[in-house]
């Protein structure tokens, strides 16, 4: 589905809510060990998408076993929440993008993985009801 495609059912089917859950892989390592970057992200794409932030982003970096280690992040916006994953052992993201306001999923997913450098990506569409 084309993102107006995806909004005119939103808007016009009477859900609750929309997901976008991005999934990127090969992700520029760097950016997604750095809670500096993962918090500008947030941010960029808050404002990227016109989202209103509730607060500040969370961000912090946690997990004794390497396979789960890296940041994790938590943005409230008005109309819900973005929450993303990031794991440094191998050098992937995962995004979600969770509210009752419409937005462009494929716009967010290639927002996305063009922010995190990523080589290849894929991502999924929900609607809440």
């Amino acid at each position: 589905m084309s993102d107006e495609q995806v909004i005119e059912r939103y808007k016009k089917g009477g859900e609750w809510g929309l997901l976008v859950s991005v999934d990127c892989h090969d992700c520029d390592p760097a950016k997604i060990r750095s809670k500096e970057v993962i918090s500008q992200f947030v941010i960029d794409l808050c404002e990227y998408i016109d989202m209103n932030r509730f607060g500040d982003p969370i961000v912090v970096r946690f997990g004794k076993d390497p396979r789960v280690q890296g940041y994790s992040l938590v943005q409230l916006i008005e109309t819900s929440c973005i929450s993303g994953h990031f794991a440094e052992d191998t050098d992937r993201a995962y995004i979600d993008v969770f509210s009752c306001k419409e937005f462009g999923p494929k716009k967010v997913a290639e927002f996305v993985a063009k922010y995190f450098g990523a080589k290849n990506y894929e991502y999924s569409i929900s609607f809440r009801n």
